[in-house]
């Protein structure tokens, strides 16, 4: 068995890399991460095994650009001009408050949500994409969903 050509997997997972990505890191970044991780995937296509999961390691490869994306992120500066006076839990622009939650995760709670409940990922999945266990996998996720209830508990009250 051989991988197939390059051309078939872009079209094969780009639908499923690119809802990863949009959940991860938003609409308005997810376009340069899919053309990152596609971009990655490239380099690496021709020196990959025949029998390898495509899915996980396309997905891995997603994840980590939503990583460095948010470390990019978190070290540009801010214009003095644009700091607001306090910090304000409304959504921009009518994104939803949970998509905002969700990005504000720490990676892997993050990575674990987005595979498990927006792609539908069983546990043995997610794992695989993550590169951890089963057990860590479910661990992740299960801290996510607490601090995503606890963060909308705390917006609802506010408004």
């Amino acid at each position: 068995m051989s991988v197939p050509p390059f051309s078939s997997f872009l079209e094969e997972h780009r639908v499923l890399v690119y809802r990863f990505l949009a959940a991860t890191v938003g609409p308005d970044n997810a376009d340069d991460c899919f053309q990152e991780t596609f971009l990655s995937a490239l380099r690496a296509y021709p020196r990959l095994d025949a029998g390898a999961n495509l899915r996980a390691w396309i997905l891995t490869i997603a994840g980590r650009k939503a990583i460095d994306h948010e470390r990019r992120r978190k070290r540009r500066a801010v214009p003095v001009g644009e700091v607001p006076d306090r910090v304000t839990l409304a959504p921009p622009d009518g994104e939803p408050e949970v998509w905002r939650a969700v990005r504000e995760l720490p990676p892997m709670q993050r990575a674990a949500v987005v595979h498990r409940y927006v792609l539908d990922m069983p546990y043995r999945e997610v794992a695989e994409a993550l590169g951890c266990s089963e057990e860590a996998a479910r661990a992740n996720a299960l801290e996510a969903r607490r601090r995503l209830r606890t963060r909308l508990a705390t917006v609802k009250e506010e408004r």
